[in-house]
């Protein structure tokens, strides 16, 4: 197995090191990838303490340096734990297991953890220009610890004796992509016999990260009034479901279009538009996927409901819609919203593409090598 980059994180204390190939696990709906790991120790700084590792899903409503007058601002979501050393029992050893052993070297010990099918995907919210520590939402964390029991709240451990590592529990787009979304409305005025009509379509109900959403609006103006000019919007929808019952809507893209449909007028377009993160830098609270560290991320990604399970557990809901407003002469307005939904492409189009143009280079070096080897035993005959 190849792995691009190992990551790592070693205790204060130097008695743990914890490795792992990758940080970002993808929910398959049905299944999660297994998170594969490996903890090298050092015996001399165990004294009678054991090592162990936990897995834990959390939410976090606030830094850590707010934690005051025994105040913890970070609830459990789901956790569990596994005895590193002495190992009581060995998981199924994975390729990615050897790549990390081979990283480690000596007094290495492999673990293994399934995250439920149940559980929230990492969400973020993007704190503000003077805030510090960590973002509140929805985490995961690897830790690997020394302590004398495994989960003991009366046992202090040292944060010099653990190692952690955030990792990404994140969702791709399905496969089957449907028929886009419909609205229309018509309104009547004072003043008018007649009304104004307003229609707006998508092509697809699902659209990625960063591509352009084309909107089909058609207008038909029967009254006796103008139509000044129309704004889009798209509101993201932040429900925060699992300790309280606080929603959070933030506008994440708005335009506003000079176009004038005159009494008696009509008006047909398709106008594209593309929410993005970077125009959205300076919003405090706006939801994010996951964030690791000072890496680049984007926009929350659409939350897939999944069946049978309670949204109290999903911590985090994030929706999207977008508004087409029409402002009429007189103080007037006519909007009709659109679902949307925004999500990341499953990759393995571009692993294909490039396992494919890999494949085609190994085939010409062989191929290359061949003629080299018959030029040399031409000559030596």
């Amino acid at each position: 197995l190849f792995v691009a980059r190992v990551f790592k994180k070693t205790s204060k204390g130097g008695g743990l090191t914890l490795y792992l190939g990758k940080r970002d696990y993808v929910d398959h709906t049905t299944s999660v990838d297994k998170v594969d790991g490996v903890v090298k120790l050092d015996p001399a700084e165990l004294g009678d303490r054991k090592v162990f590792c936990q897995l834990a899903c959390a939410f976090r409503y606030g830094s850590d340096d707010l934690d005051v007058m025994g105040l913890c601002f970070r609830k459990d979501i789901w956790i569990t734990h596994v005895q590193i050393y002495p190992q009581v029992s060995k998981p199924a050893q994975t390729p990615m297991h050897d790549t990390l052993m081979a990283k480690a070297g000596d007094n290495a010990y492999t673990f293994t953890f399934e995250i439920p099918n149940n559980l929230p995907c990492s969400v973020s919210l993007q704190p503000g220009p003077d805030d510090n520590g960590k973002a509140c939402g929805v985490d995961f964390e690897v830790k690997a610890y020394l302590a004398k029991e495994q989960d003991n709240p009366d046992e202090k451990i040292d944060k010099k004796d653990t190692a952690r590592l955030i990792i990404r529990k994140i969702q791709y787009a399905p496969s089957q992509i449907g028929a886009g979304p419909k609205a229309d409305i018509c309104k009547s005025f004072m003043m008018s016999d007649k009304p104004v009509h307003l229609e707006a379509a998508l092509q697809k109900d699902l659209y990625f990260h960063g591509e352009s959403i084309p909107i089909k609006i058609k207008i038909n103006n029967e009254s006796n009034k103008t139509v000044k000019k129309f704004k889009i919007t798209v509101e993201q929808c932040t429900d925060i479901v699992l300790y309280s019952a606080d929603k959070y809507t933030k506008v994440v893209y708005c335009q506003e279009f000079a176009e004038t449909v005159d009494p008696s007028g009509t008006y047909e377009n398709s106008l594209s538009i593309t929410p993005l993160l970077s125009e959205n830098k300076e919003k405090r609270g706006l939801a994010l996927d996951g964030r690791l560290k000072d890496e680049d991320t984007n926009l929350a990604s659409t939350t897939i409901l999944k069946t049978n399970i309670e949204k109290d557990v999903l911590g985090i809901l994030v929706s999207y819609k977008i508004k087409i407003n029409l402002m009429v002469a007189g103080g007037g307005d006519v909007t009709v919203e659109l679902p949307l939904m925004l999500m990341h492409p499953k990759p393995e189009g571009k692993y294909k593409h490039k396992q494919i143009y890999y494949t085609h280079i190994f085939v010409s070096c062989i191929y290359i090598l061949s003629l080299s080897l018959n030029r040399i035993n031409t000559s030596i005959l």
